[in-house]
């Protein structure tokens, strides 16, 4: 007899409709107040750090420029420079933040790659723990995931507080 293991959550994205606006162009332009129920923990004048509402473990970051772009070739080198400097100072706040053993950094570019959102470029960051991995995955394909979103953005927002750019309990501009 096999288990069901309820994930109610997934249903928004599988239903939700495909094409329209961009949702990290959304995310930038946002108001600050906004940023808790988006998951975003930081917006800078160049990129942007949000929890992914889909994610594949507990406390997975994205790290999204703000230009509309869906290649690294596409950034101006100003806009990578920035961008690629938020996914290091993300992972370096992360792994602080959660006592992550390892990280996955990736980029999926394209939808071949296996990029959700194929057309907007976007850095995963995944905190990794020796045997967060158990069967359920292998034999069953769901990940267990043993934190709320809420509570994750609640946990990580304080690690990056102190970094340039505007933030959810300051609204205080680009620095």
């Amino acid at each position: 007899m096999s288990e069901r293991l309820w994930a109610p959550w997934r249903m928004e994205y599988i239903l939700r409709p495909k094409g329209g606006p961009c949702i990290f162009c959304d995310f930038a332009s946002a108001s600050p107040e906004s940023y808790r129920s988006n998951l975003v923990l930081l917006v800078q004048a160049h990129a942007l750090l949000c929890l992914n509402k889909y994610p594949f473990a507990a406390s997975h970051l994205l790290v999204i420029p703000r230009r509309h772009v869906a290649d690294v070739g596409d950034l101006p080198t100003d806009e990578y420079q920035a961008t690629m400097g938020l996914v290091r100072e993300a992972a370096v706040r992360l792994r602080r933040a959660t006592g992550a053993e390892g990280l996955n950094i990736g980029l999926n570019l394209g939808r071949a790659a296996g990029a959700g959102i194929a057309d907007h470029l976007h850095a995963h960051i995944v905190p990794r723990w020796s045997g967060d991995q158990n069967f359920m995955p292998v034999i069953a394909g769901p990940h267990v995931i043993p934190e709320y979103l809420d509570q994750s953005w609640a946990r990580l927002e304080p690690f990056f507080a102190d970094l340039p750019g505007q933030h959810p309990a300051t609204g205080s501009a680009f620095q």
